[in-house]
């Protein structure tokens, strides 16, 4: 025994070094062999919700110990309480014993061998893991010593036990997670869960070399540029870029907060502040700590809250609303907005020292209108998207396609594209884009050929159009001029000093729908 208790630190070491089960019982029976006639050592895990036990590990690779790699299911409920109870005596049972031992014996072993048997329990406190089994070689008993020596080592097979448990725990959150990022990856119609810019080589070179050159500073970031150019992506790529990647990025759209809860939802308030605060609630720039905030459509900011928010970009404190004490919060700030301010600012809509605290580091995001060189690749981009989302075979845009969509203006830019696409995709179902029929092209009467047609009737001395005909002819000219806008200032209402309403009962008579030419340029 005592040569056995110098190699318990050998036993242990191996335990704990490796935390897949079966490469640590291999390892420490390997040891034990010295000490005991081992012809197998096995590890059989618990699975209570089965009342089942399965062997997990093996000590030696023997082919006659093949058929180990079992579960048992025990289908008599005493059974299993027998080997419960048996775990949590902590008794070592050997095959040899009493009639009842040698009833558990043969209970987890599945009466496979005759050779003579140990067994001891694996736990974890006072929760049962599992078996450890010892098999005596062929015509050897196990003594009394060797019966001490599996009762030492239970700890250290527990511990072995533990370690592959986590491992096993680990790797199963590990999976569903991967699968939850594949699925929302999929709702989201994106193979990456980290932002594409398309065109950093081409239409947005100047911008991202702008992006780079700042990011790394803590300055106030300006993005300027039209509706559907893509402003939250810059942003986004400026946090990745920055030091406070690791932090929060939010987004808050300021056009979208009723002005009445400015206060609140941007800088918090307390319990009881007002009606209906039952709670203390964080604002966005506290929910921003050490982190990126980026305020969208800061044009549509009330001058009230501009005022705050000055406050906060010169000192860094803020108060919520009901609060006595001022907080401080550590946030770089990105704002983005279509609008003018430069504008507002000479209007008096927009605070002319709050223009002068954002606008340290301007960039400018080009309309896709000037960027066309980067339409097919976002083409494709979409496309791809489209296909995900969809569940539809990946259709890829031709050349014929990318040279319709690049005579398109794009009034909606990027965003507009990625819709036209999408529409186009589900058109084709698999078999192609139908992009004409998405930007509202197919079959649609040409301008220039119904005028040539119209005005050749007559010189020719063709019979005369019908007053209903010629009617829906100058309806149908009048709507491609105004984009199938039929009221307001550019509506073909006014052009055609109509009411809105008898106009829209002529084009029920005659057949017209507006909606047909809405996206012709």
């Amino acid at each position: 025994m005592e040569k056995f208790h110098q190699i318990l630190l050998e036993v242990w070491r191996e335990a704990c070094r490796d935390i897949e089960i079966d490469v640590s019982c291999a390892a420490i029976t390997e040891l034990l062999n010295r000490f005991m006639p081992l012809d197998q050592v096995l590890i059989r895990e618990f699975y209570p919700d089965k009342s089942a036990i399965e062997t997990i590990a093996l000590g030696f690779n023997v082919p006659k110990y093949a058929s180990l790699y079992t579960q048992t299911a025990f289908s008599q409920k005493k059974h299993w309480n027998m080997v419960v109870q048996f775990c949590k005596s902590n008794k070592i049972l050997h095959k040899n014993s009493s009639q009842q031992d040698r009833q558990i014996v043969e209970l987890v072993t599945d009466s496979q061998f005759d050779e003579d048997v140990l067994i001891g329990p694996l736990k974890n406190g006072n929760d049962c893991l599992g078996l450890l089994i010892f098999i005596a070689q062929p015509n050897v008993s196990f003594s009394g010593k060797h019966k001490e020596m599996i009762s030492i080592l239970l700890d250290p097979f527990s511990i072995a036990l533990r370690n592959d448990l986590k491992l096993r725990e680990i790797n199963s959150l590990r999976e569903a997670a991967e699968a939850d990022k594949t699925s929302l990856l999929n709702r989201l119609s994106r193979k990456s869960i980290v932002d594409t810019i398309i065109g950093t080589g081409n239409g947005l070179k100047q911008v991202m070399e702008r992006v780079h050159l700042v990011a790394r500073s803590d300055v106030p970031v300006m993005i300027l540029g039209e509706t559907g150019t893509g402003k939250e992506l810059i942003s986004r790529e400026i946090h990745r870029l920055s030091n406070r990647s690791e932090g929060p990025f939010i987004r808050v759209n300021c056009g979208s907060i009723p002005s009445e809860l400015i206060d609140s939802q941007l800088f918090g308030h307390e319990k009881g502040a007002f009606t209906g605060a039952h709670a203390m609630h964080k604002g966005w720039f506290e929910r921003a700590h050490n982190g990126t905030l980026f305020l969208d459509e800061i044009g549509e900011l009330p001058l009230a809250g501009q005022v705050r928010l000055l406050r906060i970009i010169q000192d860094g404190w803020l108060e919520r609303v009901g609060a006595k004490h001022p907080i401080h919060v550590d946030i770089r700030l990105v704002i983005a907005t279509h609008r003018d301010l430069a504008e507002m600012v000479r209007q008096g809509h927009f605070r002319e020292d709050l223009w002068y605290r954002l606008s340290v580091f301007p960039i400018l995001l080009p309309a896709l209108k000037d960027r066309i060189e980067d339409i097919p690749a976002l083409a494709n981009h979409f496309a791809e998207r489209a296909s995900i989302r969809f569940h539809l075979p990946l259709q890829l845009p031709t050349k014929q396609d990318i040279d319709l969509l690049s005579k398109y203006p794009w009034p909606g830019n990027i965003r507009e594209l990625g819709s036209v696409i999408d529409r186009a995709a589900i058109l084709g179902n698999g078999k192609g884009l139908q992009l004409k029929a998405s930007l509202g092209w197919e079959e649609k009467p040409d301008i220039k050929q119904n005028n040539e047609k119209f005005n050749g009737t007559i010189k020719q001395g063709n019979p005369l159009l019908s007053l209903d005909d010629m009617t829906k002819h100058y309806i149908v000219n009048t709507l491609f001029r105004t984009r199938g806008r039929v009221e307001g200032p550019s509506g073909a209402a006014t052009l055609l000093k109509i009411n809105p309403n008898t106009l829209r009962a002529k084009m029920r008579k005659l057949g017209i729908d507006w909606k047909e030419y809405r996206s012709v340029p």
